[in-house]
């Protein structure tokens, strides 16, 4: 048996332990709002962190060492008979719920030093977003609203070309889009209030075709829709009157992107995030100021937005490479 499987299945945490692991995900609930998932993968990385401590004898945060996490973290990197070894993204979302563990417990008296302070998670590799070229994107907007001979009624075919041009219109997270009320879009301001992660609101513009696509939805098919249901405030709605879920909107983009010819499956597959992303991509390729698109994608930091400046400038290098009358040399060596 490993270190890490005697440290995963040996002996039950100190009841000091849970309770300071039970405090520090109470505050992350509600003094700092982390979405819901994000507190399930903490939960699950701080499970495995106690089980560690248990195994080792200790209990109380106040008798960790730095060796103790460092080792920690570096198992969940090297896997054992029990466990695979973690991904770097994995590995660096474990390494974050411990800190943050240490150091709420020095801010709750729990603890005098932060053993966890100098530990540095894994880095992960920086992948560049992926977005569509407009002309691409066009085909898949036009694609959603396409009648086809699979029989897809008018209703959903104008909603789904309302989903599809408000997440490119307004750079909206698919839960933020699944998740707005009627209330919350203003078709004569061109306006949209979203809600996005940890509960931040941000007032965005919704674009001139995304309003037209919604007024026509809104007026000719959601009252068709949302009559066979019990009635909902949300915006976007199923065939049966509920509301569109997440799965319901990835759904209506895989159809649109299969009749536009664009990759459903493997690392190029489009995604509601592929909306956002090119949506980004396309302000500051048409010169918007990063700070502005940081408030309209609800960055709350602007290092997040700066992401999509490395593609801006890629676009920018090959704009200047074939345009630029002495951006390559073709003169012969020695000429």
């Amino acid at each position: 048996m490993t270190d890490q499987s005697r440290a995963d299945g040996a002996g039950e945490p100190a009841p000091a332990l849970r309770r300071a692991v039970r405090g520090y995900l109470d505050h992350l609930t509600v003094e700092r709002g982390l979405a819901a998932n994000t507190l399930t993968a903490y939960r699950r990385d701080l499970e495995r962190y106690l089980a560690t401590l248990a195994a080792a004898g200790v209990a109380d945060l106040a008798a960790v060492g730095t060796g103790q996490v460092e080792a920690h973290l570096a198992r969940l990197r090297a896997g054992d008979a029990d466990h695979p070894p973690l991904a770097v993204t994995s590995a660096a979302r474990a390494a974050s719920a411990v800190r943050g563990l240490h150091r709420f417990a020095v801010r709750e008296g729990l603890a005098g030093a932060d053993p966890s302070r100098d530990v540095r998670p894994p880095a992960a590799a920086r992948r560049l977003p992926r977005a569509l070229p407009v002309d691409d994107v066009v085909r898949l907007l036009d694609a959603a609203g396409a009648v086809t001979a699979a029989g897809d009624g008018a209703a959903v075919t104008l909603r789904d070309r309302a989903l599809l041009e408000f997440l490119y219109g307004t750079g909206a997270r698919i839960s933020e889009a699944v998740g707005a009320a009627v209330d919350d879009v203003d078709v004569d301001e061109g306006t949209a209030l979203l809600r996005g992660k940890g509960g931040r609101t941000r007032l965005v513009p919704v674009g001139g075709y995304a309003v037209r696509a919604l007024r026509a939805y809104l007026v000719r098919a959601r009252p068709a829709l949302v009559v066979a249901g019990r009635g909902t405030p949300a915006v976007f709605v199923n065939a049966r009157g509920g509301p569109l879920t997440r799965q319901g909107a990835w759904t209506v983009l895989r159809r649109a992107a299969r009749r536009a010819g664009l990759p459903v499956d493997g690392p190029q597959a489009v995604s509601p995030h592929t909306l956002r992303h090119s949506y980004a991509t396309h302000l500051l390729d048409g010169g918007a100021d990063v700070r502005v698109v940081q408030e309209l994608l609800g960055h709350a930091s602007v290092t997040t937005t700066q992401v999509y400046t490395l593609v801006t400038v890629d676009r920018l290098r090959e704009v200047y490479a074939t345009t630029h009358p002495r951006a390559r040399d073709t003169r012969q060596p020695g000429r």
